[in-house]
């Protein structure tokens, strides 16, 4: 495998050797690109469209949608509010959160699972995202699948862990940035934290991952295809088989720096009240368990909300 290269992978590949090459990318960088993955190239425009029209509201309407206390669990996060672990300056950017509607009196509807925040406008917002999310949800758990196969693991083991999940698509927005801002950039090194994640490709560059001897490389779709990567609840799941890679989003070079960015990222996450346990046939003599203790994954999630700004 090229080390610097991350393979383009499609998902309407012979099944017997899919779960094999999705595997071998993820262990070798923690990322895949995938194409063939079935989404409507219509949705996506249209959803692309929304978003730049969503953020292009004033911010005065914008803060009106946003939720005090919940941690940027649904809808508005102004701009500066969220910072990578570790890092010294707030990420540039601002995001919506869509989640999982859920019925009232649903036993995982609280403050983690909240009702979504629907704008009033643009026109047709809900719709458009309530089915990109779907389609989100139902390719996600296609790919954890792939995975549990890659792992030696029946193909449903994940459906039941994620069926109810707290899963979010965000909606991004990195402003033009023709100042450089004192060492803050679009958004600092860090690791995902849910299951996985899935990333519909930008228009503007700088989505980079850190390679295992320390260097920074491009991460550039091809036109239709999704970035996929390892979240740091895969893998704990799977002591470190599966690894959850740094990555960054860099600022512009001088040329683009005038341009906003947008992004959107569909994060998978387990039930809130799924136990966090390694997964046997991950541990070995070379590659004891890590991590003996027990954590749900909301609690693991509000850990992590602590240590990137998110909650108090």
């Amino acid at each position: 495998m090229d080390l610097d290269t991350l393979p383009v992978i499609s998902l309407g590949d012979d099944p017997g050797t899919l779960s094999a090459r999705l595997g071998g990318s993820f262990r070798q960088f923690g990322f895949a690109m995938v194409r063939d993955h079935g989404i409507d190239a219509g949705l996506i425009a249209e959803a692309w469209r929304l978003t730049a029209q969503l953020f292009a509201l004033p911010e005065a309407e914008k803060l009106g949608w946003f939720q005090p206390g919940q941690a940027g669990a649904r809808g508005y996060t102004p701009f500066g509010r969220e910072i990578a672990k570790g890092a010294q300056h707030s990420d540039l950017k601002e995001f919506w959160h869509v989640g999982r509607d859920l019925p009232e009196g649903h036993p995982l509807l609280g403050p983690s699972m909240p009702h979504n925040v629907w704008p009033t406008r643009p026109e047709g917002f809900r719709e458009t995202f309530a089915a990109l999310y779907g389609e989100f949800d139902r390719l996600g758990a296609r790919l954890l699948g792939q995975i549990a196969v890659h792992l030696g693991l029946a193909a449903d083991w994940f459906d039941a862990a994620v069926a109810e999940g707290n899963s979010v698509l965000r909606l991004l927005h990195y402003p033009p940035v023709p100042d450089q801002p004192g060492g803050a950039i679009r958004a600092g090194a860090h690791e995902d934290i849910n299951l996985i994640t899935l990333l519909l490709g930008a228009e503007e560059a700088g989505l980079e991952l850190l390679t295992r001897d320390g260097r920074w490389i491009a991460v550039t779709p091809p036109p239709g295809a999704l970035v996929i990567n390892i979240g740091d609840m895969l893998q704990r799941l799977t002591n470190h088989v599966l690894p959850s890679t740094t990555h960054r989003v860099r600022n512009p070079v001088a040329a683009r720096a005038d341009r906003s960015r947008y992004s959107m990222p569909f994060f998978v996450h387990l039930r809130s009240d799924f136990p966090l346990v390694t997964l046997p046939g991950c541990i070995s003599a070379g590659n004891p368990d890590r991590y003996p203790a027990t954590i749900t994954a909301d609690d693991y999630l509000q850990e992590r909300l602590r240590e990137i700004g998110l909650k108090a």
